[in-house]
């Protein structure tokens, strides 16, 4: 079965460079952002739910639905093994993947954990209907679940290296904070 790292060019494969890894909450825009950082350092980006659906030939939810929770974890953690074989890429994990054993600490060093911070409010708005899409918010209430996700993991995230604040900031103000951060500049 391919991999992330077969359809990418050589020169992706340069361990030397530090992954980009965004974390955040769901609605925190780690995949739009992520995609736009990369194209702007001409980075790899990889979606980690996309390369799992893709994988699996099923969308997360079903994959949720059919398997349960431990087995998507488990697929994520097997992901993060494959990234210590590859650097440079621009990484958009799940929301999760930060509480996830074992997954931050197989990246790092040398990849530079970002966290994309937001509001529990402000995430549910951005996701809007999409979020009854996200396993872990349907619920009846999605906003106290992203509440109580946000207290689960709130420590994990602050081991990022950077925090940027997204809840009021364009998208294309979050890229170039990151993308400075990423050439060793200091964000405006």
């Amino acid at each position: 079965m391919p991999t992330f790292r077969t359809s990418q060019p050589v020169s992706a494969a340069d361990v030397a460079v530090p992954h980009l890894v965004l974390v955040g909450l769901p609605g925190s825009g780690k995949t739009t952002v992520g995609a736009a950082v990369a194209a702007e350092l001409r980075r790899n980006f990889l979606d980690f739910d996309a390369e799992i659906e893709r994988r699996e030939s099923a969308t997360i939810a079903e994959i949720f639905g059919a398997h349960g929770e431990a087995y998507f974890r488990a697929l994520e953690r097997q992901l993060t093994e494959e990234l210590r074989a590859v650097g440079g890429y621009v990484v958009a994990p799940g929301g999760g993947w930060i509480a996830n054993p074992g997954c931050l600490e197989a990246v790092r060093p040398p990849a530079v954990v970002i966290y994309l911070q937001i509001d529990p409010e402000r995430a549910l708005k951005r996701m809007s209907a999409a979020a009854a899409s996200r396993p872990l918010l349907r619920r009846p209430d999605p906003l106290a679940e992203l509440k109580k996700i946000l207290a689960d993991r709130q420590d994990r995230y602050l081991l990022a290296d950077h925090t940027v604040r997204v809840d009021f900031l364009r998208q294309n103000e979050v890229v170039a904070h990151i993308v400075a951060l990423a050439r060793g500049q200091r964000p405006d």
